[in-house]
C-alpha cells in the first residue's frame, strides 16, 4: 500500500512534535499484549454500534472497525462515510449511536443533539487528524507551489487558466500550460468543505468572500460526492484541482500542491508538518468537551497549515444500558496510543500526546 511509507515517517518526525508513546514500538498495527489504552478483555464488549459521518475518517474507521472487532468476539462496529452533516443528522434523529464531523456542532445543532442524551449532553472527543490536500491533476508539473490567497482565486473563479500570473507568482521555476482550470468541490455537505472554506477565510478573506460552511457555496466547478467522488473526478480530468484528505490523493497518485504558511513558507504535506499544525491547536472546549481550534495562519517553521479534524460526537451522559459498554470499548481504543499509531500508516497525523491523554480520559468518563 502506497501510504504505508508514512509510518515510518511518523515515528521518525512526529514524536518530538507529536510526543506520540507508541512510535517505539517495533509493532506498527495493534497488538493484543499492550498495557494502558490497548483493547484488552475488560474493555471488549458485544452488540452492534451504527455510527456515521465523516468520508474524512473513513479509511481510519475501517482500520479501527477491523482491529477491534477481531480482538472483541461479538462485537460489530458499522461505520458509513455519509458526511458530517449527514452524520450529526443521523445522531439528531436517533439512528446514530455516534457521529463522525470534521466540524462543531453548530449552536443550532447542539441542543437537538442534546436532547438524545438523557441526562447529559452531546460532547466533541477530536480523534482524526487528516491533513487536507489540495491536489492536482497537470501533466509536466509537479512540486505545485499555491499561496493562500492563490487557492482561493482558483475556486472563486477568478483564476481561470494554470499559467495565471498569480500562479506564475508562486511557481517562478514551473513550466505552466495555459490549460484551463476546472475546480471540484463537494456536493454534499462536508466537514472537509466547512474546514477548506474556513482556511480559505481566515488566510485569505479579501480573495474568498463567501465564509465558511458545509454547503459550497462558490460559483462555478464541479460537485461531486465524497472524497472518493472529487479524487476521481481529477484523476480522470486533466487540468483539474479539488480539496481531500491527504489517504484520497496519495492513493490516487496525483499531485498535492505545497501551501504557504503564516511565515510565507511552502510547507510540503507530509506527517510531520501536519503534526506541527495540530501541535497548535488549543481546546476551546469546556470539561470533557474538547472543541479545538485551529491556527490557519500559523508560524510554526514547516507547518502545513491545511488541516482539519474529525470528532467523534457522543453523548456524556445517557447513552442507551446495551450501548454503553461497546462505545466505551471502541472509543477507549481508537483514543488509545496503539489506536493512534495505526493512522500514521494510513494519510493522517496522530493526536498530539497532550490533547490524546484528554480524550481518553473524557471517554473514560462516559456514563
Amino acid at each position: 500500500m502506497k501510504l504505508q511509507r508514512h509510518g515510518a515517517i511518523a515515528c521518525l518526525a512526529l514524536s518530538a512534535t507529536l510526543a506520540l508513546a507508541a512510535c517505539g514500538s517495533d509493532n506498527n498495527g495493534p497488538s493484543s499484549g499492550s498495557s494502558a489504552g490497548s483493547t484488552a478483555a475488560a474493555d471488549c464488549a458485544t452488540g452492534t454500534l451504527n455510527a456515521q459521518g465523516s468520508t474524512a475518517q473513513k479509511n481510519a474507521m475501517d482500520e479501527w472497525r477491523k482491529a477491534y472487532q477481531q480482538k472483541c468476539n461479538g462485537a460489530t462496529i458499522n461505520y458509513e462515510g455519509t458526511g458530517s452533516g449527514a452524520g450529526i443528522q443521523a445522531l439528531i434523529s436517533g439512528t446514530a449511536d455516534f457521529a463522525g464531523s470534521d466540524s462543531a456542532l453548530k449552536p443550532e445543532e447542539q441542543p437537538k443533539a442534546d436532547a438524545k442524551c438523557s441526562g447529559g449532553k452531546a460532547i466533541h472527543l477530536p480523534m482524526v487528524t487528516g491533513p487536507i490536500a489540495v491536489a492536482y491533476n497537470l501533466d509536466g508539473v509537479k512540486g505545485l507551489q499555491l499561496k493562500p490567497a492563490t487557492v482561493a482565486k482558483i475556486f472563486a473563479g477568478k483564476i481561470t487558466k494554470w499559467d495565471d500570473p498569480a500562479i506564475k507568482a508562486d511557481n517562478a521555476d514551473a513550466k505552466l500550460p495555459s490549460t484551463a482550470i476546472q475546480t471540484a468541490h463537494r456536493s454534499e455537505d462536508s466537514g472537509t468543505t466547512d474546514n477548506f472554506t474556513k482556511f480559505l477565510f481566515k488566510t485569505a478573506e479579501s480573495d474568498w468572500t463567501f465564509g465558511n460552511a458545509k454547503g459550497w457555496k462558490a460559483p462555478g466547478g464541479t460537485g461531486a460526492k465524497g472524497s472518493d467522488g472529487v479524487t476521481s473526478f481529477v484523476k480522470s480530468t486533466p487540468g483539474s484541482i479539488t480539496y481531500t484528505e491527504w489517504s484520497f490523493a496519495e492513493n490516487a497518485g496525483l499531485g498535492i500542491a505545497k501551501i504557504a504558511n503564516g511565515n510565507g513558507e511552502f510547507a510540503e504535506l507530509t506527517a510531520e508538518n501536519a503534526g506541527k499544525a495540530v501541535a497548535g491547536a488549543k481546546v476551546e472546549g469546556q470539561g470533557d468537551d474538547l472543541k479545538l481550534s485551529i491556527d490557519y495562519k500559523t508560524k510554526e517553521a514547516g507547518a502545513y497549515p491545511l488541516i482539519l479534524v474529525t470528532y467523534e460526537i457522543v453523548c456524556d451522559k445517557g447513552l442507551a444500558a446495551d450501548k454503553l459498554k461497546l462505545v466505551k470499548g471502541f472509543l477507549t481504543y481508537t483514543a488509545s496510543s496503539e489506536g493512534q499509531q495505526v493512522l500514521a500508516e494510513l494519510g493522517y497525523a496522530p493526536l498530539p500526546e497532550s490533547v490524546r491523554s484528554k480524550v481518553a480520559e473524557s471517554v473514560k468518563g462516559l456514563a
